[in-house]
């Protein structure tokens, strides 16, 4: 038995991941001059810092995928699940991304619109978290993306019965090529139960790590609360800002 795990897994190797001490694994964040204050942000909107952080994230050559983020849902029963998924636009109204509508997260959403999503882009020691409602987009918004991608993507989406349990992958594979029979090279891929939904944002976090872990988080909320301009700040489009203990 261990002659064969060791042929498999060359020794070195084994005995490396055998005595990894998943409890010290540590990476260097920012240093103390890069902390991220306040009077940094040069407008007080967590949609434009957003925009920025998003636009230095595309533009570092780390990141292969800086538009993914982990979005979360609750079941009516208040089961939680949680998955990758891509973001596809970030306006003033929220953030929008796609799915099929007889997906588990759709499922979820139906019964629970309060979602959460998070970006983390670790090269850049960053993370933001967003915390809001969901809504479906307009069938013609979601029918003007859907046509947008990719031939082979449009008829994937229309063969895969999302979250469902199938019987094997040769099963998808079978749909995807009766399909593209079906269509040929030129008919117009028919748009399945599958949409866009925006998260409207209630709360936006942005937070930078730093290496002595005095990491810095500052949070906007939608609110027209009084502000005390020490704790709490007013920010702009109905927001306020303020700094969280890491």
């Amino acid at each position: 038995m261990y002659k064969t795990l060791s042929f498999i897994v060359p020794k070195r190797i084994f005995n490396r991941m055998s005595s990894v001490d998943v409890a010290a694994l540590r990476i260097k964040y920012l240093e103390k001059k890069e902390v991220f204050r306040e009077d940094s942000i040069e407008k007080k909107d967590p949609i434009f810092l957003f925009k920025k952080w998003l636009d230095e994230a595309i533009t570092n050559e780390e990141l292969l995928e800086p538009n993914g983020m982990c979005l979360a849902t609750v079941s009516k029963a208040g089961l939680p699940s949680a998955r990758f998924v891509l973001l596809k636009s970030v306006e003033e109204r929220g953030f929008t991304f796609f799915t099929n509508y007889g997906s588990r997260k759709a499922q979820d959403m139906s019964e629970n619109p309060n979602v959460a999503a998070t970006f983390y882009w670790l090269p850049l020691r960053r993370q933001v978290r967003i915390e809001g409602t969901v809504d479906k987009i307009s069938r013609e918004e979601s029918e003007k993306y859907f046509h947008s991608r990719p031939r082979s993507s449009q008829i994937g989406a229309v063969a895969s019965p999302q979250s469902e349990v199938i019987p094997s992958r040769e099963y998808l594979d079978d749909i995807e090529s009766e399909i593209k029979g079906k269509l040929g090279d030129n008919e117009e891929v028919p748009m399945p139960n599958w949409g866009g939904y925006l998260i409207t944002p209630k709360v936006i976090e942005f937070w930078q790590g730093q290496t002595n872990r005095l990491h810095d988080r500052i949070q906007f909320r939608k609110s027209n609360e009084d502000v005390d301009g020490k704790l709490v700040h007013r920010a702009e489009n109905g927001w306020v800002m303020e700094r969280l203990a890491p």
